[in-house]
């Protein structure tokens, strides 16, 4: 699968993935800063962005689908961020391929299984009539229904896209990420613990990891340490740039 993307600066290569119905553009703020030291790779996931679809979908998969990109890029080793559901795609293919991981960041996710807790997300997104609808401001209209924060609406809206032959379309490949929302919420497994450095960053207003949870992930990451950013949410990166990359950057130089 050839996944899209977009590159920027020279040096040591990093590569960032994005979360559950997001996409690379999420992360272009922050890559740009970092290419002012680094190759930087921001990635659309399978069935995200402008990605092709598919059926297949759990971690397993996009990991090869992350090695199969980097190898097509002739990169053998490299860093690797990446944020909730891009940050277990980021840790399964450290277990999976160690040799090719310099440094892991992971933000706001850890590797056990997940609660689901995008119901009032999903409930959102198909009851809008993707087919039908006449305007941006119509969809968001139909998702204000169901999500009142101004901010999820317009990460949301990022994914509607206007089709040539009139109408609009989702990029994100909607049905799949539905059906397959159990495997979204699977936790990371591997046979030996990766053991190079890597940075848990938790939102401080965010439940989705606790720092409580460090010494388990330690049994799957020996190296890992785990910093908070206050007054952060889940999406740390939209949040609160400027304290999220001063935390990699530290942790990358």
């Amino acid at each position: 699968m050839e996944l899209n993307f977009k590159s920027f600066g020279q040096g040591d290569p990093v590569v960032i993935l994005h979360g559950l119905f997001g996409m690379l553009d999420n992360w272009q703020t922050i890559a740009k800063e970092l290419a002012k030291n680094y190759s930087v790779f921001i990635v659309d996931q399978r069935n995200h962005g402008r990605s092709p679809h598919s059926e297949d979908f759990n971690y397993s998969i996009m990991a090869e689908d992350l090695r199969e990109f980097l190898e097509s890029q002739w990169i053998y080793k490299s860093h690797i961020i990446g944020h909730s559901m891009g940050g277990k795609t980021a840790m399964q293919f450290a277990l999976d391929n160690p040799e090719m991981v310099d440094r892991l960041v992971v933000v706001d996710i850890g590797p056990d299984q997940n609660t689901g807790n995008h119901s009032a997300i999903y409930d959102a997104l198909l009851q809008v009539p993707i087919d039908t609808i006449q305007s941006r401001k119509e969809a968001e209209a139909l998702l204000a229904t169901h999500i009142s924060d101004f901010g999820i609406r317009q990460f949301l809206l990022k994914n509607l896209s206007r089709k040539k032959e009139g109408g609009y379309r989702w990029k994100m490949n909607l049905p799949v990420l539905h059906s397959k929302y159990e495997e979204i919420l699977k936790s990371i497994h591997g046979d030996q613990a990766f053991e190079e450095p890597t940075l848990f960053i938790k939102g401080g207003r965010s439940n989705y990891l606790q720092e409580t949870d460090l010494p388990q992930i330690q049994n799957l990451f020996s190296a890992a340490e785990m910093h908070t950013v206050a007054d952060a949410g889940h999406w740390v990166h939209a949040e609160k740039p400027k304290e999220l990359l001063a935390l990699v950057q530290s942790f990358l130089a």
